[in-house]
Protein backbone atom coordinates (compact mmCIF):
# COMPACT_ATOMS: atom_id res chain seq x y z
CA UNK A 1 0.00 0.00 0.00
CA UNK A 2 2.91 2.35 0.73
CA UNK A 3 4.08 2.32 -2.87
CA UNK A 4 0.58 2.65 -4.36
CA UNK A 5 -0.91 5.48 -2.30
CA UNK A 6 0.87 8.66 -1.24
CA UNK A 7 0.55 9.69 2.43
CA UNK A 8 -2.60 11.82 1.98
CA UNK A 9 -4.34 9.13 -0.10
CA UNK A 10 -3.44 6.45 2.42
CA UNK A 11 -4.85 8.56 5.28
CA UNK A 12 -8.05 9.18 3.32
CA UNK A 13 -8.44 5.46 2.61
CA UNK A 14 -7.87 4.54 6.27
CA UNK A 15 -10.34 7.21 7.42
CA UNK A 16 -12.94 5.90 4.94
CA UNK A 17 -12.46 2.31 6.07
CA UNK A 18 -12.73 3.40 9.69
CA UNK A 19 -15.99 5.24 8.97
CA UNK A 20 -17.47 2.22 7.19
CA UNK A 21 -16.35 -0.12 9.98
CA UNK A 22 -18.20 2.00 12.54
CA UNK A 23 -21.44 1.36 10.61
CA UNK A 24 -21.09 -2.42 10.71
CA UNK A 25 -22.90 -3.80 13.78
CA UNK A 26 -20.92 -5.98 16.10
CA UNK A 27 -22.34 -9.47 16.31
CA UNK A 28 -21.78 -12.32 18.66
CA UNK A 29 -19.92 -15.43 17.59
CA UNK A 30 -21.10 -17.65 14.76
CA UNK A 31 -23.22 -19.92 16.95
CA UNK A 32 -25.34 -17.02 18.24
CA UNK A 33 -25.60 -15.40 14.83
CA UNK A 34 -26.88 -18.67 13.40
CA UNK A 35 -29.31 -19.08 16.31
CA UNK A 36 -27.85 -22.44 17.27
CA UNK A 37 -27.39 -21.58 20.93
CA UNK A 38 -29.75 -19.97 23.42
CA UNK A 39 -28.82 -16.70 25.08
CA UNK A 40 -26.51 -17.06 28.09
CA UNK A 41 -28.07 -17.45 31.50
CA UNK A 42 -27.08 -14.79 34.00
CA UNK A 43 -26.52 -15.76 37.65
CA UNK A 44 -29.72 -14.01 38.84
CA UNK A 45 -31.91 -15.54 36.13
CA UNK A 46 -34.40 -18.22 37.00
CA UNK A 47 -34.28 -19.42 33.39
CA UNK A 48 -36.72 -18.53 30.68
CA UNK A 49 -40.32 -18.96 31.80
CA UNK A 50 -43.46 -18.75 29.66
CA UNK A 51 -47.13 -19.33 30.35
CA UNK A 52 -49.17 -20.42 27.33
CA UNK A 53 -52.98 -20.25 27.46
CA UNK A 54 -54.67 -22.04 24.54
CA UNK A 55 -58.39 -21.66 23.83
CA UNK A 56 -60.77 -23.07 21.20
CA UNK A 57 -58.16 -25.50 19.84
CA UNK A 58 -60.30 -28.53 20.68
CA UNK A 59 -59.35 -32.21 20.97
CA UNK A 60 -57.72 -31.83 24.40
CA UNK A 61 -55.37 -29.07 23.28
CA UNK A 62 -56.96 -26.25 25.30
CA UNK A 63 -55.40 -25.37 28.62
CA UNK A 64 -52.73 -23.45 30.46
CA UNK A 65 -49.16 -24.67 30.06
CA UNK A 66 -45.98 -23.64 31.86
CA UNK A 67 -42.63 -23.86 30.07
CA UNK A 68 -39.20 -23.23 31.57
CA UNK A 69 -36.10 -23.43 29.42
CA UNK A 70 -32.41 -23.41 30.32
CA UNK A 71 -32.96 -25.86 32.05
CA UNK A 72 -36.15 -27.39 30.56
CA UNK A 73 -39.06 -28.01 32.92
CA UNK A 74 -42.75 -27.30 33.27
CA UNK A 75 -46.28 -28.52 32.69
CA UNK A 76 -46.47 -28.82 28.91
CA UNK A 77 -47.01 -31.86 26.67
CA UNK A 78 -43.57 -31.38 25.04
CA UNK A 79 -41.32 -29.13 27.14
CA UNK A 80 -38.15 -30.17 25.32
CA UNK A 81 -39.72 -29.56 21.90
CA UNK A 82 -41.16 -26.22 23.04
CA UNK A 83 -37.73 -25.05 24.23
CA UNK A 84 -36.13 -26.31 21.03
CA UNK A 85 -38.54 -24.34 18.80
CA UNK A 86 -38.09 -21.23 20.94
CA UNK A 87 -34.31 -21.48 20.64
CA UNK A 88 -34.60 -22.09 16.87
CA UNK A 89 -36.70 -18.94 16.43
CA UNK A 90 -34.51 -16.73 18.61
CA UNK A 91 -32.16 -14.49 16.63
CA UNK A 92 -30.03 -11.61 17.86
CA UNK A 93 -31.92 -8.35 17.31
CA UNK A 94 -35.23 -9.99 16.38
CA UNK A 95 -38.32 -10.62 18.48
CA UNK A 96 -39.31 -14.30 18.09
CA UNK A 97 -42.84 -13.34 19.17
CA UNK A 98 -43.23 -10.35 16.83
CA UNK A 99 -46.66 -9.87 15.29
CA UNK A 100 -47.20 -9.96 11.55
CA UNK A 101 -45.81 -6.72 10.14
CA UNK A 102 -48.40 -4.09 9.21
CA UNK A 103 -49.08 -4.03 5.49
CA UNK A 104 -48.12 -7.67 4.96
CA UNK A 105 -50.17 -9.29 2.21
CA UNK A 106 -51.73 -12.48 3.57
CA UNK A 107 -53.90 -15.18 2.08
CA UNK A 108 -57.51 -15.09 3.22
CA UNK A 109 -57.28 -18.61 4.61
CA UNK A 110 -59.11 -19.17 7.89
CA UNK A 111 -57.38 -21.65 10.17
CA UNK A 112 -60.10 -22.00 12.80
CA UNK A 113 -61.03 -20.36 16.10
CA UNK A 114 -57.94 -21.39 18.11
CA UNK A 115 -56.20 -18.64 20.07
CA UNK A 116 -53.18 -18.59 22.34
CA UNK A 117 -51.66 -16.05 24.67
CA UNK A 118 -48.01 -16.30 25.66
CA UNK A 119 -46.71 -14.34 28.63
CA UNK A 120 -43.57 -14.45 30.74
CA UNK A 121 -39.88 -13.91 30.09
CA UNK A 122 -37.77 -15.08 27.17
CA UNK A 123 -34.09 -14.20 26.61
CA UNK A 124 -34.29 -11.76 29.49
CA UNK A 125 -37.18 -9.80 27.94
CA UNK A 126 -40.84 -9.66 28.89
CA UNK A 127 -43.27 -11.48 26.60
CA UNK A 128 -46.97 -10.70 26.24
CA UNK A 129 -48.32 -11.72 22.84
CA UNK A 130 -51.37 -13.33 21.29
CA UNK A 131 -51.75 -15.81 18.46
CA UNK A 132 -54.73 -16.73 16.29
CA UNK A 133 -55.31 -18.45 12.96
CA UNK A 134 -57.36 -15.73 11.23
CA UNK A 135 -55.39 -15.66 7.94
CA UNK A 136 -52.43 -17.26 6.18
CA UNK A 137 -49.85 -15.03 7.88
CA UNK A 138 -51.25 -15.71 11.36
CA UNK A 139 -51.40 -19.44 10.63
CA UNK A 140 -47.73 -19.38 9.57
CA UNK A 141 -46.82 -17.40 12.70
CA UNK A 142 -48.63 -19.99 14.84
CA UNK A 143 -47.13 -22.98 13.02
CA UNK A 144 -43.61 -21.56 13.46
CA UNK A 145 -44.10 -21.98 17.24
CA UNK A 146 -45.32 -25.60 17.20
CA UNK A 147 -44.86 -27.50 19.59
CA UNK A 148 -44.90 -24.53 22.02
CA UNK A 149 -48.36 -24.00 20.55
CA UNK A 150 -50.44 -27.07 19.66
CA UNK A 151 -50.20 -28.53 16.17
CA UNK A 152 -53.50 -27.74 14.48
CA UNK A 153 -52.70 -29.82 11.42
CA UNK A 154 -52.10 -28.64 7.89
CA UNK A 155 -54.59 -28.05 5.10
CA UNK A 156 -56.53 -31.14 4.04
Amino acid sequence: MDSVLPGAGRRLLLASLSAVASLVPLTAGPATAAGAMPPPVRPGDQGDHLTVVVRHAGAGRDGTYEVRCHPSAGRHPDVTGACRVLDANTRWGRDPFAPVAPGTICTMLYGGPATARVTGTWAGRPVDTSYDRSDGCEIERWDRMVPLLPDMGGPA
